[in-house]
């Protein structure tokens, strides 16, 4: 019983987990046609905009860590969660641009707390001994919701479904997921003396070397995320551009028969070096679709999905390692500290990756983002494998 995974509070945090990021990546691709189409905005105000909510996300997260390993985890999860809900409803009645980027601000320092709170819960409910598998489908919640979200998202945005419709499914999504997280069973947190306040307790600072590697990463991720069916839109690929998610998040399932099971047996690095290898060709086809599509339409639209497969994969196959990466290296005490710096490092580059990604298109196209987000990626490979692999193995402490 020691090493049970699936207890009814496992099951409860993955249902709140998969309907908390249903609601967020079924507006996901959506957000960009509404600001554009709603409030006139172009692809570089797009991306600032988009921008504010990981922004607020990011300012958060080490605060957040520092409350989830200082206080009661569960209350702290619940208020943030509530909070997030309740900007779903903050979209439907923002009847200007200055009100939806307020509201975007309050959700993503939501956002920054609630998914350092059940990053944080759902390793104190697993056993040691199966932390990368229980991570591993822990993610799959939000893969799972990463497929179906965008492309229902974008089904009904293209049906002509409401604004506001759009806005209220997500709502109701997140508040069927509150009442889920409210019967999570957290384990009873003994009382600990804290230490002095310092910077190593907002953020891990063992930890930043990976978390650069992992911005680098996130870079050309969050262009993904956010422009993919503009991208697929200005190249004319004819297709439903929703279901480039649901093959992302298949490859992200597929990766999970295997990953976590070899981050349990210790291939840590060897498994981020994996997926690096995989996402950095992913992105270079991904950028040269723009050149195919003049050779064969139809050979380009098979590709476009086919690398959403694969980037499915490399992702997925790094998600867990990293993230038991990060967990490694600290002290019990500090595991929220150190998820928050694991998240803090991925928003930055999402961030980062939003305004570069509209910015570049603004003045050239998806292309040259894609393939600047590619370049990313090479210098991460090197980065991991000269820098963060020998600083791991010689500063984790299990």
């Amino acid at each position: 019983m020691k090493d049970r995974l699936f207890t009814p509070s496992y099951y409860f945090i993955l249902a709140a987990n998969f309907l908390l990021f249903f609601g967020f990546w079924f507006l996901m691709p959506v957000l960009p046609f509404y600001l554009k189409e709603v409030f006139n905005a172009n692809e570089s105000s797009i991306g600032i905009i988009l921008a504010c909510y990981t922004v607020a996300s990011l300012c958060i997260r080490p605060f957040s860590g520092y409350l989830i390993d200082t206080f009661a985890r569960k209350p702290l999860y619940l208020i943030s969660y509530f909070i997030f809900t309740l900007m779903f409803a903050g979209y439907i009645i923002a009847g200007t641009l200055t009100m939806f980027i307020i509201f975007r601000v309050i959700h993503g320092l939501s956002f920054g707390t609630v998914s350092v709170g059940g990053n944080t819960i759902v390793i104190d409910i697993m056993p040691s001994s199966r932390r990368g598998e229980g991570l591993g489908y822990y993610g799959l919640a939000n893969n799972i919701a990463m497929s179906i979200g965008p492309m229902a998202g974008l089904f009904m945005h293209n049906a002509g479904t409401s604004f506001s419709f759009i806005f209220t499914c997500s709502l109701i999504s997140c508040a069927l997921g509150f009442l889920m997280a409210s019967l999570v069973k957290t384990p009873y947190k003994v009382p600990v003396k804290r230490e002095p306040v310092s910077l190593d307790r907002f953020i891990l600072l063992k930890g930043l070397p990976a978390g650069f590697a992992l911005l680098l990463l996130s870079i050309p991720y969050g262009m993904t995320t956010n422009y993919v069916a503009m991208y697929a839109e200005q190249i004319h690929i004819h297709v439903e551009t929703g279901f480039f998610f649901t093959f992302m998040a298949a490859g992200i399932a597929i990766s999970r028969m295997f990953s976590g099971r070899m981050v349990d047996k210790g291939k840590i690095t060897q498994v981020i070096d994996a997926g690096i290898y995989i996402v950095i060709a992913c992105f270079f086809l991904l950028a040269s679709c723009a050149y195919f599509i003049q050779w064969s339409s139809r050979v380009t639209e098979i590709l476009f999905f086919g690398i959403a497969l694969f980037l499915g994969i490399g992702f997925g196959t790094m998600f867990p390692a990293f993230n038991t990466l990060f967990v490694n290296l600290a002290e019990n005490k500090q595991r929220g500290t150190a998820t928050s710096t694991y998240l803090t490092s991925w928003d930055v580059g999402i961030g980062l990756g939003m305004v570069a990604g509209g910015y570049i298109a603004h003045i050239s196209s998806f292309s040259y983002a894609y393939l600047f987000g590619a370049t990313l990626t090479i210098f991460s490979a090197l980065y991991f494998r000269l820098k963060v692999t020998p600083h791991f193995n010689k500063n984790k402490v299990r």
